[in-house]
């Protein structure tokens, strides 16, 4: 279990002892949440609602030579059916707001396909009923003639010369190529000692968020509310408004409690579209709720990189230079930031490593297949994997202790703040003391003699040890940064604080909460900051009519950008009430002091008033300060700096069956230092969370297409999700230096354990497969796979289609189920 912080220098931890910000608080919001009583969108029920469905294409690419709608028309409860050509003058085309170069090819994508289709799962008509039943079974009356072109599925291909085309009229199949130098590589690599070169291959994953995608939306009069199953009602807001040309102040978007993204819901999705223009047409509320197998396809996906990366280092081990050349896939077309993610990974290839040279190029590629978008991490745990990996081999290269090499090459804790060869400003960490107390729970030496003697043995079980010493870059800002990287928004967060008569405290933030637990860490730091009880605070989000400033939740930013808007929004309001307490007290402003909520003057005992007090004297507005409006209510915006960067050490012990490809994880360490902790329990379930999908796209998750394009795992009996019985039992810890860019000292954890995890666990069925001649095995590495990577490297090569000894058990890598 996680002990809580001490000396920030030292990385060790002590319980902070005092105040909210720190104590380990169970989540005001479970109540509701877990027992389910609360508004999902699907929950929400409106007078004369009507449900939605819509046919999705059954062919990866074809075009659309007919769609006869006038059986499913005639249905029992159908009200209307639209196609692509009947919204097509209304229904715009769906935003991409990161254009990362100006020759980016950027297709039109129409919510409704209108001519042609370009991945299965695509929409190509939608049926309204008076029931979800009565919708759903007529889209089967729906005929629609599809004239099949080819299927564009492998990225490598797509780029030949002479290959078929996804979208014909642009040309390419490549949308652009992003470039980045530092450094000279090639005296980097001229006549380095140590050149390691590797090619990896980040699966294609499904979000797979517990609460599957759901709309609502109702239009009274010319005003339209939208309900969605959604991270970014103020995105989102702002880009239907762009998209239907509805004024964007008619339009109010609500996320209601929404259960889990991941990134998938990071998205402006023609669904949220085609609902508001359906209940604009028919002035009358709709309904859509996805099903599992209809999400599988149409949820944008994640990862999908080809990764050719070289490294050059001296005898030593030192990094001399690393060379990164991605293919990302795009999917069939660009969504809101499709183009940038694989560009967030280019700042974190050099991880925390010093080298002299980097450099990063990035080719974006369309393929008939869902498109991709932000998955946990977005970008970053691409880059640890392949860091990571890479000092893997280098370690393995020169016959050193993977953690050996680590250490001669990452950034010391007193040299921080570090400019890094990527061109960010890292203000602080303690690589050594993650490293260190890692090592000690994980009883690192023990194991690693544990592993001499088996391989001495030439015992059949073989055992793994993976390491990941990482960094990420969270709190998604400076706007100036993403400005100059051509994203179309900015990284700011909003909060307000509103102080009621009675002192009582409404807190509106712009970040909105889908599982992160924003409602009690937010009052906590409200309550330290204003000095009341934790219960008196109550924390709004999530719908644009009461918090209509935000840019909402990714990419661990809530925290770092949303929880410092709201610190200082609390000193706002504390100096409005030290001037309307000093008239009170009939004393200089400079003579009171704040704690615990009252103002005194220093020197003079029994003269104060508490916060309450003040706000009533305000609100009553009896006996006001000259020019002094009756409110204490404050809000602020804040813009960051910087990034923070979280790290960590992750340890991770595998036993794999060099007989069947069985992996199996014995143990796992995770130290993390995630700067100043608001909440320890918070801290785990989010370490936690993080980690099970880490692990997931490790050993289980991925997202399989045939040669025609068709998606082969479409529900959950193909789509291998782990549950906590498929997992093992995480030993987690902490260490402490707080960021030194915000006044909180918070630097984010929300996609720490899935950035981390993902090499550990590789890293060790290879580190166990090594002696073997074994360099690598695919994601995900089940039974099968580390069966057939142990007889290729034996040059027994197996027959095609022969199944392993381990194949077919699915779930039983993690440990649990065997």
């Amino acid at each position: 279990m996680s002990e809580v912080v001490s000396e920030a220098v030292a990385g060790q931890v002590t319980p902070d002892a005092t105040g909210e910000v720190g104590r380990a608080r169970k989540r005001s919001e479970d109540a509701r949440l877990i027992t389910g009583k609360t508004n999902w969108t699907d929950n929400i029920q409106l007078p004369g609602l009507l449900h939605v469905a819509f046919l999705r294409s059954p062919m990866s690419h074809a075009r659309i030579s007919r769609i006869d709608v006038e059986a499913a028309r005639a249905r029992p409860g159908v009200i209307a059916v639209v196609t692509g050509a009947d919204l097509a003058d209304e229904q715009g085309s769906l935003p991409c707001a990161w254009p990362v170069t100006e020759d980016m090819v950027l297709p039109d994508h129409p919510p409704i396909a209108v001519d042609e289709v370009r991945y299965v799962g695509e929409p190509v008509a939608a049926i309204v009923a008076r029931d979800r039943y009565a919708a759903t079974d007529a889209l089967e009356a729906i005929d629609v003639d599809y004239e099949a072109l080819p299927a564009v599925v492998d990225m490598e291909q797509a780029i030949t010369e002479g290959a078929d085309l996804v979208h014909a009229d642009k040309g390419t199949n490549k949308s652009y190529t992003w470039v980045f130098e530092a450094g000279d590589l090639g005296a980097a690599f001229r006549d380095a000692p140590v050149v390691v070169e590797r090619r990896y291959v980040q699966q294609r994953l499904i979000p797979t968020a517990m609460e599957p995608r759901a709309v609502v939306c109702s239009a009274v009069g010319d005003e339209y509310t939208l309900w969605s199953a959604t991270q970014i009602p103020h995105i989102l807001r702002l880009m239907l408004a762009t998209v239907t040309g509805i004024p964007e102040h008619r339009l109010r978007v609500i996320a209601p409690d929404v259960g889990g993204g991941f990134g998938s819901k990071l998205q402006v999705y023609g669904e949220e579209v085609v609902c508001l223009l359906l209940a604009k047409r028919l002035g009358r509320p709709v309904k859509w709720t996805e099903s599992r197998s209809e999400g599988n396809m149409a949820v944008h996906h994640g990862r999908d990189q080809i990764q050719r990366l070289s490294l050059a280092a001296d005898r030593d081990g030192r990094i001399r230079g690393l060379k990164v050349d991605l293919l990302a896939d795009m999917g069939a077309y660009l969504m809101l930031v499709t183009p940038g993610v694989p560009l967030l990974g280019a700042f974190m290839f050099n991880g925390i490593y010093k080298m002299d040279a980097y450099s990063f190029t990035c080719s974006g590629v369309f393929t008939n297949k869902t498109p991709t978008d932000a998955y946990r991490g977005a970008g970053r745990p691409e880059a640890t994997f392949g860091i990571e990996r890479m000092m893997d081999e280098l370690a393995a290269e020169l016959d050193l202790d993977p953690l050996e090499v680590r250490r001669r090459n990452w950034i010391r804790h007193e040299e921080f703040p570090y400019d890094t060869i990527s061109g960010l400003t890292y203000d602080s960490g303690n690589y050594e003391a993650a490293t260190e107390k890692a090592m000690r729970l994980f009883d690192y030496d023990k194991l690693r003699a544990e592993q001499a003697d088996r391989r001495d043995r030439g015992d059949p079980v073989q055992l793994g040890i993976g390491v990941s010493t990482f960094t990420e870059m969270c709190g998604l800002a400076p706007s100036r940064v993403l400005g100059s990287l051509a994203y179309g928004a900015g990284g700011w967060e909003h909060a307000s604080v509103r102080i009621l008569p009675s002192g009582k405290v409404e807190v509106v933030t712009g970040s909105s909460a889908h599982g992160q637990g924003h409602e009690t860490a937010w009052a906590q730091i409200a309550a330290d900051r204003l000095g009341v009880p934790f219960e008196d605070v109550r924390v709004l989000h999530g719908d644009t009519g009461i918090s209509p400033k935000g840019m909402d939740t990714y990419g661990s930013r809530s925290l770092a950008v949303g929880g410092v808007a709201l610190y200082n929004a609390c000193d706002k309001v504390v100096d409005k009430a030290r001037r309307m307490a000093a008239h009170l007290l009939e004393a200089a402003e400079g003579d009171l002091e704040f704690s615990g909520g009252s103002f005194k003057v220093k020197g003079v005992p029994g003269q104060s008033r508490t916060l309450q007090e003040v706000a009533l004297a305000a609100f009553a507005a009896h006996d006001l300060p000259e020019g002094f409006e009756p409110s204490l209510d404050s809000d602020a915006t804040h813009d960051p700096d910087n990034f923070s960067f979280p790290h960590g050490t992750h340890l991770c012990a595998v036993d794999v069956d060099t007989e069947t490809g069985f992996a199996k994880i014995r143990s796992y360490v995770a130290v993390d230092d995630v700067g100043k902790v608001v909440n320890p329990l918070i801290v785990e379930g989010q370490v936690h969370g993080g980690l099970a999908q880490g692990i997931a796209q490790a050993l289980y998750e991925e997202a399989v297409y045939d040669a025609d394009g068709n998606l082969t795992t479409t529900t959950m009996a193909d789509y291998l999700v782990p549950s906590a019985a498929d997992l093992p039992t995480f030993t987690t810890d902490r260490t402490e230096t707080p960021a030194t860019t915000n006044p909180l000292g918070v630097k984010g954890v929300g996609e720490a354990g899935t950035i981390a995890s993902t090499p550990a666990v590789v890293g060790a069925i290879v580190d166990a497969l090594r002696p073997y001649g074994v360099d690598d095995v695919p994601m995900p590495c089940t039974p099968e796979r580390v069966w057939r990577a142990l007889h290729t490297a034996r040059g027994q090569t197996p027959p095609e289609g022969a199944p392993s000894p381990g194949a077919g058990g699915g779930l039983g890598p993690a440990g649990g189920a065997e």
